[in-house]
């Protein structure tokens, strides 16, 4: 019996065939070599990449078919801009509260407070590449790049809004012409278990990516680096903890579930998340887990892919906390007004940003670039710890997305409660498996109006 087949039947298979533990043990495997061997631990970067390589590969046909049977099988086609509306207020709100949070915790700690930094003395030659990718992110550049230039392209690219808006066109369309297109949708139902079953074979190399992605990071940058900084990163993970426990555990909380069984609904894809720096590599596995856990499909097509570029809680944690260490480190005092700008740039600029390494860095430096007050070379001084902090940035990014997930459904009525305590009380410690295409959590019709 695989360990999959035993999951389901109710019997846990052995703790080193749970992919949770291999996962666990190979983030541990790499920051060992990484810290004593740290000139052959650079040497395993090439399989963390390969591994967010092939998960990126399957990302846009699994947004694609989710969105596109869920939408086509939905009885009003109102419902669906009434969920994009719902998820966006949810985002702004909770996108702005994380910002206004790093804003108040960089006030009380002072991570950068004594540091008596010249701007002068910075070698800004590491972080120009930075700079120089920061400038594609304007707001209209932005905006323009969700249009496709066909209407198959976002299927072979990288580009999550561009995957989803050909997907809501199509499933509209899909479901507008009516009988004439169940053949269509009928293939396209057909092609949700080969799809799904993909990303569970992908998902067992997970391990591997892990460790080499973790590996790279101590092994490129050493533990020794949060030393000097420690008091920055300790305050930025302490206060992505509260931003999840506390704000994200109440909104829970007052939805009728708790946030911690969650999180250990989604161990697995956490500690993925972690070892790999990424939470673009839980992505498939997190849309297939909301649906188990009794969230019905468009919702779960409309609200991820979308809360992958605009619910980046904690990137924005991140932005408004560095930019004032930065700010504190070079003894600039930002007047009240020159702050609420800053969270005004930072709200616009976060928006462009995906879940993936090195684009909290890079919005970063598009909103320092945009408030000239706070020394764009200030971000050198940050520069050495950035990939330890990425890891909380997709982790809490990570879980706000799970939680608007669950959040959205419930609003809209689209959240089978039975489904959901019985995912939450008893969570699979595999990550997620292929869904039954016919039946299930995740069944469009479920969709209903309030």
């Amino acid at each position: 019996m695989s360990p999959s087949h035993a999951v389901h039947a109710g019997l846990r298979p052995p703790l080193y065939r749970q992919l949770y533990f291999q996962v666990v043990l190979a983030i541990v495997g790499g920051a060992v070599l990484g810290h004593f061997q740290p000139e052959l631990a650079v040497q395993f970067k090439p399989l963390g990449d390969a591994f967010i390589k092939l998960v990126k590969m399957i990302i846009a046909p699994v947004i694609f078919l989710t969105i596109v049977t869920g939408i086509a099988g939905m009885a009003q086609l109102r419902m669906v801009g009434r969920v994009f509306a719902k998820s966006m207020a949810y985002f702004l709100f909770f996108s702005t509260l994380a910002l206004v949070l790093g804003l108040v915790v960089a006030h009380v700690v002072q991570p950068g407070a004594g540091m008596n930094i010249d701007p002068a003395s910075l070698d800004t030659r590491a972080v120009q590449d930075y700079v120089q990718k920061s400038h594609e992110l304007t707001l209209t550049g932005f905006l323009m790049d969700i249009i496709p230039k066909t209407l198959l392209s976002p299927l072979v690219g990288d580009n999550i809004l561009q995957v989803l808006l050909v997907a809501v066109l199509f499933g509209i369309s899909l479901a507008l012409v009516g009988e004439s297109g169940r053949p269509v949708l009928s293939v396209l139902e057909a092609l949700v278990a080969p799809v799904f079953r993909l990303v569970h074979l992908l998902m067992r190399a997970a391990p591997i990516g892990a460790f080499g992605a973790i590996a790279f990071t101590i092994g490129k940058y050493g533990i020794g680096t949060l030393v000097n900084l420690a008091w920055l990163v300790g305050s930025f993970y302490l206060t992505s903890l509260l931003f999840v426990v506390v704000i994200l555990g109440a909104v829970c909380r007052w939805c009728g579930f708790s946030i911690f069984r969650l999180i250990r609904y989604l161990k697995a894809e956490l500690l993925l998340v972690l070892g790999t720096s990424s939470s673009e590599s839980a992505l498939p596995s997190l849309m297939e887990k909301m649906e188990r856990a009794g969230a019905a499909k468009p919702v779960v097509g409309l609200v991820v892919p979308t809360g992958y570029s605009f619910n980046l809680d904690g990137t924005n944690i991140y932005m408004t906390l560095a930019a004032l260490f930065i700010a504190q480190a070079t003894n600039i005092e930002l007047s009240l007004g020159e702050q609420l700008a800053l969270l005004l740039v930072a709200m616009i600029s976060s928006k462009g940003a995906a879940g993936v390494t090195g684009a909290g860095f890079i919005t970063l430096a598009a909103t320092l670039a945009v408030v000239p007050q706070v020394p764009v070379a200030g971000m050198a001084l940050i520069l050495g710890v950035d990939r330890f902090m990425s890891e909380c940035r997709s982790l809490t990014n990570f879980i706000g997305n799970a939680v608007a997930t669950l959040v959205v459904a419930r609003w809209e009525g689209a959240l089978d409660r039975d489904a959901l305590e019985r995912a939450l009380s008893h969570p699979s410690s595999q990550l997620a498996a292929p869904p039954d295409p016919a039946a299930g959590p995740g069944d469009p019709t479920r969709l209903t109006a309030d």
